[in-house]
């Protein structure tokens, strides 16, 4: 599933492409992709057609633009395998496309929403005061988000009784955070998944989150992590962090920093990975 860099390398590209056109027609091609918009497709499309498209926002994993007055967001999750793609208007459609957006300019481009899995989806929603659409309002700030309380978070990590890898993947404490980046923050502080939480004194959370901070800057460089064509940005360009991965899809593959084969293990339905050696199982 995307994380916070590939959904904000979609976000630049919306925001030089997308941003400040209005649209012409909202065409639903499939009803599970409007399935988070309660008043269904009809709507869905009224609300839209004809209003300006603002800034394109980002929190965590999610993505929005502000609509019309600035009262509500056309809101997007890019789920699975999710696409916001920039296409010419007389393109072929894509096999899995799901919502057109056409425009009442001469540009010649139009937004288009492609999803094989139908796990994402668009959805207009009012906005609260903070200017969040009203269905994100519980999603903690990202840790690139210049207003993020590294304080605050600190604190309340490692008040909570859970591992650490739970917690950085509680999108209520810290958006933006999936299961590569935490695998890769994880290896880089030498920390393992099934640490508690409560026995990671400040400094050691510190550094921690400086790991999460950093390996999303470095991914975030380099386009994002593409391990198929599902992630894609705006342009249908693959990203390339998967090439730098430290610990993620490297099972049995030599830890790059001691040499020691890397491990994947079952976790809550997806895989951990790490290094058995920097990274020690907590003692029962």
């Amino acid at each position: 599933m995307p994380e916070l860099p590939e959904v904000e390398v979609v976000r630049r590209g919306l925001m030089r492409w997308v941003t400040g056109r209005t649209v012409a027609e909202a065409q639903v091609l499939h009803p599970r992709a409007v399935r988070r918009h309660p008043a269904g497709a009809v709507d869905f499309a009224a609300r839209l057609t004809g209003q300006s498209l603002g800034s394109a926002c980002r929190r965590g994993k999610y993505l929005w633009f502000r609509i019309g007055a600035g009262d509500m967001s056309l809101l997007g999750h890019l789920g699975m395998s999710g696409q916001l793609l920039v296409q010419p208007e007389d393109a072929p459609d894509e096999r899995h496309l799901r919502i057109r957006f056409r425009f009442d300019d001469t540009i010649g481009t139009e937004l288009r929403f492609v999803d094989q899995r139908t796990f994402g989806g668009l959805s207009v929603h009012d906005n609260t005061p903070d200017g969040l659409p009203s269905a994100i309002a519980h999603i903690a700030r990202d840790p690139l988000d210049p207003a993020f309380d590294d304080e605050a978070f600190l604190v309340a990590l490692r008040l909570r009784r859970t591992t650490v890898k739970r917690a950085l993947l509680d999108q209520t404490l810290i958006s933006g955070v999936g299961n590569i980046y935490a695998d890769e923050a994880l290896w880089r502080a030498r920390v393992h998944y099934d640490r508690l939480t409560s026995g990671l004194d400040r400094p050691r959370a510190a550094e921690l989150l400086g790991h999460v901070r950093d390996v999303m800057t470095a991914a975030l460089a380099e386009g994002g992590t593409s391990f198929d064509s599902l992630y894609v940005n705006v342009n249908g360009e693959s990203g390339y962090f998967d090439r730098s991965l430290d610990a993620y899809g490297r099972e049995d593959e030599p830890c790059r920093r001691c040499g020691t084969q890397i491990r994947r293990r079952p976790w809550m339905n997806r895989s951990s990975y790490y290094c058995p050696r920097c990274q020690r199982p907590p003692r029962p």
